[in-house]
């Protein structure tokens, strides 16, 4: 069976399936390659060296930075199958081929064909095209590159320069791997942000320091206004919480490096909520989910939810694809959730009330109706006797979308 070919390889081994998407930050070990979740299926498998086959993965932006954990390890997946064009955790392995010259298959199927693979325990991969299998099947040779099934991507003048090395080899690699991740999308281009907000600042093991420092050595310094995220521990109480020194000192480590590059010391998951917030229309460079979903839907702002390691990217070249909800066709919603009269009433309408109990369970309600696609909130209005959408300057709005 032919699929869509995201990043280049060959593989053959046990293919292990499941039809739930798969969160790798808090889900899998990265480590050993063990399933961690509880609640899915797969919950005590090892990935590591098989065809894992998901619909695609979910969750946090930092399942990028565990793929390469992964990769780095030694512990990865034989390659990657999903039945949607999956961003995060490919990034991760982009990453991986682009700066540590490690990589595997990623191929995406069509939901019939994904849906034929619950049966096969065995599978090879050769480029674009899936061979599932009763039996153990050879190791395909490596087939050539598939040519690319996008026109180029049009460079500014500033663009072709930093492709050139004129503004430094951290640059450079940065607008490389930024450039591979649009053309996954399919983006017609780039466009400018005007800042970032960088969630590759936790510490997920090795990887996410090896990936910062190596910028670092080259230089890195961001070119627009950055704010980091939380990151894994309290610089000033980690020893009374019990933190493992080792553990600490690279979670700081990695918090340096990226101040060292320019980025503020804010350490907040909720950026919108420092002084300078995004406008409406603002283009912008975010990574952290709450965030991102803040941004989009409260404020009003323009971003993709970027996978950690392309926010680093985003805020060294002030460059972003031209895709997703940057550009209106992204952000048109194609799922309508009501919130009737009693949930309402529960949240206290529209005039807020104390939801702090039912917005996340609404929020979860929503986000599995929804998966992959934009909702549209509305809530039950008394004044108007009907819908309205959840108020754009109301956080309960946010949280719910």
């Amino acid at each position: 069976m032919k699929g869509h070919c995201l990043i280049n390889g060959t593989a053959s081994a046990d293919l292990l399936y499941s039809s739930l998407p798969l969160s790798f930050w808090g889900g899998v070990d990265p480590t050993t390659g063990r399933i961690v979740d509880h609640h899915h299926p797969l919950n005590g498998q090892s990935m590591a060296n098989r065809i894992l086959a998901i619909p695609c993965g979910r969750g946090s932006c930092s399942g990028s930075t565990v793929m390469l954990e992964l990769l780095l390890n030694g512990c990865a997946p034989a390659a990657l199958i999903f039945e949607q064009r999956e961003q995060i955790l490919t990034l991760g392995v982009l990453v991986g081929q682009a700066l540590f010259d490690c990589s595997i298959p990623v191929l995406v199927l069509s939901p019939s064909d994904f849906l034929h693979l619950r049966s096969a325990p065995y599978a090879a991969i050769h480029g674009d095209t899936l061979s599932p299998s009763s039996t153990p099947l050879p190791q395909p040779p490596l087939p050539p590159a598939p040519p690319i099934p996008f026109p180029p991507i049009p460079l500014s003048p500033s663009d072709k320069a930093t492709l050139s090395g004129e503004h430094g080899a951290a640059a450079q690699i940065a607008l490389d791997i930024l450039l591979r991740f649009a053309a996954l999308q399919g983006a017609p281009g780039l466009l400018p942000v005007s800042r970032a907000h960088i969630d590759a600042c936790i510490y997920t093991g090795p990887a996410s320091l090896a990936f910062a420092q190596k910028l670092r050595a080259l230089d890195a310094r961001v070119v627009v206004p950055t704010t980091l995220n939380a990151i894994s521990i309290d610089q000033r109480r980690w020893r009374d919480l019990g933190v493992d020194p080792a553990l600490a000192a690279n979670a700081d480590a990695l918090a340096a490096a990226y101040q060292a590059m320019g980025a503020q010391p804010s350490f907040t998951c909720a950026p919108y909520t420092l002084d300078d917030a995004p406008l409406p229309d603002e283009d912008i460079g975010w990574s952290e989910s709450n965030a991102v979903v803040f941004a989009n839907s409260v404020l009003g702002a323009r971003t993709q939810k970027y996978p950690d390691f392309v926010d680093v990217c985003i805020a060294l070249t002030g460059r972003a694809p031209r895709a997703g909800c940057h550009v209106p066709e992204g952000r048109r919603p194609v799922l309508r959730v009501e919130v009737g009269a009693a949930a309402a009433a529960a949240v206290g309408g529209l005039g807020g009330g104390d939801g702090d109990a039912v917005f996340p369970l609404l929020g979860y309600v929503v986000g599995k109706a929804a998966q992959h696609r934009i909702p549209l909130c509305c809530v039950w209005d008394d004044g108007v006797g009907g819908y309205v959408p959840c108020p754009r300057g109301d956080a309960g709005g946010g949280a719910v979308c």
